[in-house]
């Protein structure tokens, strides 16, 4: 029987079609792992203050351990900056926020050159970009240069000013949001800039039970810092992070297991109701994400459906769908899902 802190989430499974509402969930453990007990005491430890949303918490977790970002697409106050601010707590890295805005220019987030009276020379006064778990909230409502100045910054992990580069600490995860109802005074990010996000991560309303427990927690007017110190306590440290992130791109993935990733990603382009479909990229962030979710589960190799479960987030950003299935209002999902149940599943 699994472990697994999601055994009430429907589960998608390689021997059953992919549902749109499923969540990402790691197999049945096959042994106890040190990454295996780690992941289960982070579970368990967020849980203590951020109730719900498990494809968020556990996208985020495997982006983590992956190298790379996640897009969040939710609408306002499902608690995304508790989740950051517990996550930080929790792996005791440091976290911070940017409020995107139309105004918000790029030397705002990465920091600028000033002039330091005493010494009568320019010093570098690094932005709130250089932290190791980023909530950009609302990154669309920037203008591009901003968006694409945060975008070339997840991709090198530097920032260059004035001919110098500036390294960031890993480990470096960006969680970025954006709304899905609010248009006005946006700027869409372009394909080429979301191909950047490992996962696009949808966050919707809480259950019943699940608000009634946020409710119970989060209504007494108890400061989150306090609450924060006195209830979360820290479970590994940056350096870990990044042992198990390279520990992790050693679970094998069978040379089928490789064809049925390139099989997925390359229908996509051949997809009727797709315009544009998914670059190699997408199958890179399948292959290190399918990885790190078998490790999740305490096993030394990937399977089918560590690739399954990941498949829908990892490539509905980077699809677009015809004019014409727009009109029949067709949804992503729903047509990847199509597509993932047309390949047949390797047996290994």
């Amino acid at each position: 029987m699994s472990n697994s802190p999601f055994d009430d989430e429907p589960m998608l499974s390689a021997g059953e079609p992919a549902t749109e509402a499923a969540a990402i969930a790691p197999l049945p453990a096959s042994r106890q792992t040190d990454t295996k007990r780690l992941f289960d005491r982070i579970t368990a430890e967020i849980g203590k203050v951020f109730v719900g949303q498990q494809e968020l918490v556990l996208g985020s977790l495997v982006a983590l351990f992956s190298s790379g970002h996640i897009l969040i697409e939710s609408v306002p106050g499902l608690g995304k900056t508790l989740f950051v601010r517990t996550l930080g707590r929790v792996l005791g890295c440091h976290f911070g926020r940017i409020q995107f805005t139309a105004d918000l220019m790029p030397s705002d987030i990465t920091g600028a050159p000033i002039f330091d009276m005493k010494t009568q020379e320019f010093r570098f006064r690094p932005g709130p970009v250089f932290t190791q778990l980023l909530l950009a909230d609302e990154i669309n409502r920037s203008p591009a240069k901003t968006h694409a100045a945060l975008l070339e910054i997840m991709q090198e992990y530097r920032v260059t000013i004035d001919g110098k580069s500036h390294n960031l600490t890993r480990p470096f995860l960006v969680l970025a949001t954006q709304n899905p109802i609010e248009s006005e005074g946006t700027y869409n990010l372009p394909e080429a800039q979301l191909d950047r996000f490992m996962f696009k991560l949808t966050a919707d309303y809480p259950r019943a039970e699940e608000e009634a427990q946020i409710l119970e927690l989060h209504s007494r007017q108890v400061d989150v810092n306090e609450r924060l110190e006195s209830e979360l306590t820290p479970l590994t440290t940056p350096d870990e992070i990044v042992r198990i992130t390279k520990q992790n791109a050693e679970v094998r993935v069978d040379a089928r297991l490789i064809d049925y990733i390139n099989k997925l990603v390359r229908l996509t382009r051949k997809w009727r109701q797709f315009y544009l479909g998914a670059s190699p990229r997408a199958g890179i962030a399948l292959m290190q994400s399918a990885r790190t979710l078998a490790a999740f589960a305490g096993r030394d190799y990937a399977v089918p459906d560590d690739v399954v479960q990941l498949a829908l987030p990892a490539l509905r950003h980077r699809v677009i769908l015809t004019a014409e299935a727009e009109v029949d209002g067709r949804n992503v999902d729903e047509l990847l899902t199509e597509l993932i149940r047309s390949v047949e599943v390797p047996r290994l």
